[in-house]
Formats: C-alpha cells, sequence, structure tokens
C-alpha cells in the first residue's frame, strides 16, 4: 500500500486531501500540532515542521498543505526518504512581489525563496517535487480574505468598498486544490514544475464580494464610497481597533482595482484541472467549532 505524508493535514486543504487520498487507497500519516484520533487508513502525529517526533524514515509521497517557508527549511534539512513532493505555495508571489508594503514584499520574496529551496533541494535528492500557487481560497471558513469578508459584514450588517473596485478575481474552492495535488501524483509532466491554480472563473473584486454578501443571513449591504471618504472611514476605524480594519492595509485597498489573473492553461493540460465557477453558500464561510 501505498504511504503518504502530509503536513498541514488539518488545515482548509488538507483535510480534502486526506479524503481523496484514502479513496485512493493512500496510508496516510499526518502531522498536526493538535492531538487528534487515527482512523482506519489514517495515523495522526502530534507536532509541527519544527517538531515532530516518530515521523517514518520512508514514504512514497510527501504533500505540505501549510506554510512552503517552514516546510522548504525541514525538507532542506531532513532524511527521510520519499520520491514525491508536492507542495502549496501561493500566487501572493506575483501579487505582492512589487507591493508599497515593505512587510508584503518580504512575504513575496520569503515565498520566492522557499520555492527556489524545496526545488533544488529535490533535484540534488533526484526526487519529483511540484509546487501550486493557488488564488484566493475559500470553501472551509477559514481563509483570510472571503470568510473575514463575510464575517465582518454579518458583524457590521454592512460592508464598504471604495467606488470602482473592479480589479479581477479568480476565487479557487479548497476541494478543487486537493483533487489537483492528488492529480500530481499521476502526472509526470509536472515533475519540477510550478502552477498557478486559479479558480473557475474570473470576475470583479466587486462582484466576487456581492456573491459573498448574498449567502450571508441576515443579508448585508454593499455600500461603495468615494475613494476620499472610504479612506477616512478606514482610517477612523484603524484607530479605533475596529474588529477587522487594522489588518486592511493601503496596498490591499489598491489592489482591489488591479487584475489579479492567472493563466489556467498549464495545470489543465498537465493535470486536468477543471475548477468549479464560483457559486458561494454560506457554509462556505462558517468558521469551524474551535
Amino acid at each position: 500500500m501505498r504511504h503518504a505524508l502530509v503536513f498541514g493535514g488539518s488545515g482548509q486543504i488538507g483535510q480534502p486531501l486526506l479524503v481523496r487520498l484514502r479513496r485512493e487507497g493512500w496510508r496516510v500519516t499526518a502531522v498536526s500540532r493538535e492531538l487528534r484520533a487515527d482512523e482506519p487508513g489514517l495515523h495522526w502525529l502530534h507536532g509541527d515542521l519544527g517538531d515532530c517526533a516518530s515521523l517514518p524514515s520512508q514514504v512514497d509521497a510527501i504533500f505540505s498543505c501549510g506554510p512552503l517557508d517552514a516546510f522548504a527549511q525541514w525538507y532542506a534539512r531532513c532524511d527521510l526518504q520519499c520520491a514525491r513532493v508536492v507542495a502549496f505555495g501561493s500566487t501572493s508571489l506575483e501579487t505582492k512581489r512589487e507591493s508599497a508594503d515593505p512587510a508584503e514584499r518580504e512575504l513575496a520574496m520569503r515565498l520566492l525563496r522557499a520555492e527556489t529551496q524545496v526545488l533544488d533541494r529535490a533535484n540534488e535528492r533526484g526526487v519529483a517535487a511540484t509546487l501550486l500557487r493557488p488564488t484566493l481560497v475559500y470553501g472551509a471558513g477559514r481563509d483570510a480574505t472571503l470568510t473575514r469578508i463575510a464575517q465582518l459584514a454579518l458583524r457590521w450588517r454592512y460592508f464598504p468598498l471604495p467606488r470602482r473596485a473592479l480589479g479581477l478575481r479568480q476565487p479557487v474552492h479548497v476541494d478543487d486544490l486537493a483533487r489537483a495535488a492528488q492529480a500530481c501524483l499521476h502526472s509526470p509532466a509536472s515533475h519540477g514544475q510550478v502552477y498557478a491554480l486559479p479558480g473557475g472563473e474570473t470576475l470583479p473584486y466587486r462582484d466576487m464580494v456581492g456573491r459573498v454578501l448574498a449567502v450571508v443571513k441576515p443579508r448585508p449591504r454593499l455600500v461603495e464610497l468615494p475613494s476620499p471618504l472610504f479612506a477616512l472611514a478606514l482610517a477612523a476605524a484603524r484607530r479605533s481597533g475596529r474588529g477587522g480594519a487594522a489588518g486592511l492595509g493601503d496596498a490591499a485597498v489598491q489592489r482591489m482595482r488591479t487584475d489579479l489573473v492567472f493563466d489556467i492553461e498549464p495545470a489543465r493540460r498537465d493535470l486536468g484541472y477543471a475548477p468549479r465557477m464560483f457559486r458561494p453558500t454560506a457554509a462556505m464561510f462558517d468558521p469551524p467549532p474551535a
């Protein structure tokens, strides 16, 4: 029986990936920072990439569904025998590379260094590695963008946007990402490659937010403000510490008007990637119970 090691197995992408691997007959060892009970075909290890005892000495595939920089550091020093590695990064490597926010530029550089480190280390070992870059992830109530919008709108009963927030987006469902990771196992063409994984529909930021608000009950209002008024309201919210506003920087606001669109064709060609249209439901933005 084939054996997979999954980091981030309890996360929003890791959970549907575990289901898919087990359905395909894999034996899975997954790592979580929380204590979890084993299930048939699934063994949980307690720990993280910095401190996890009892890792197997050899597996057929390693999946990283958590922070790529932490995985890259672990992979550089580990001596575990494995012929296949699939790791998730982020399209933030591209979208934040030239951001006006130094912290966002540093994030992009960390992602780039991590990708390079994983690919170089895999090449040294003769290991087939594939890196996957999702766009805006949704579907499990654990993302930091669309679920955050839904929860803030529910709390405020409205959600403000600056006018002309029409930059194009491609939100992608967590199960489509899990399917893509699974497909890498059956695609020799994906060895040594990096793929953007956008969702199946491209739509303006405003329309994306509108679809999120349409499924929240009671339905919040979408309020569009002139840019100066939006900037004043945002500054006031930051000063007051109003929940959720503190993390919304000027660079993030500017991106609402910027197209962030990625080519789906390489993943479609090599992985049979066919993500769903953006048709959200309320359950997709319900945070899981603590």
